[in-house]
């Protein structure tokens, strides 16, 4: 189990790579549009569709990593009273759950509206990309997180020395 856990960890590394990758590409972007919109006057004309598609992809890639790892903005007003009763695996087991199930709704709209998408040929206004594309990528970074949540939150239930040896 351990041995699996470790290959996950690494193919987790994957997506952050990925949205490194689309950010840095965003700032040279953002660089180079800056410099030749102020120099030459002569901006990127398709630096606003790229730049759509850039925060998408490095958004929603490191989603799921973020989402199973615990990196999203959590309120500790109730953190002593759990702690106290020693409650907290079990809080963040069951909203981990929840949560990753609950985002089994937001996958299904993207995937019909990903559908809608490739059937009417919508395609950016610049470069002529397909807009379902970068759906289908939000749609299956979104079920991914679900998932990655679900685990995670059965993990915590169940075992969570799994899940503190990645802490190690």
């Amino acid at each position: 189990m351990r041995s699996l856990l470790a290959l996950i960890r690494r193919i987790d590394q994957i997506p952050i790579l990925i949205a490194s990758a689309a950010l840095f590409i965003l700032m040279v972007m953002t660089f180079c549009d800056v410099i030749l919109r102020s120099s030459f006057n002569a901006p990127i004309e398709a630096a606003t569709e790229l730049t759509r598609i850039l925060v998408a992809i490095t958004v929603f890639a490191v989603l799921p990593h973020v989402s199973a790892s615990s990196g999203h903005i959590s309120v500790d007003l109730t953190d002593p009273f759990f702690q106290r009763f020693h409650l907290d695996r079990w809080r963040d087991g069951i909203i981990f759950v929840v949560c990753g199930g609950l985002l089994y709704w937001p996958t299904q709209r993207i995937i019909t509206l990903a559908d809608r998408t490739r059937g009417y040929g919508d395609v950016t206004e610049y470069l002529g990309i397909p807009q379902h594309y970068i759906m289908w990528f939000i749609a299956i970074a979104t079920a991914t997180a679900g998932i990655a949540m679900v685990v995670s939150g059965l993990l915590r239930l169940i075992a969570p020395d799994l899940l503190r040896a990645r802490d190690q």
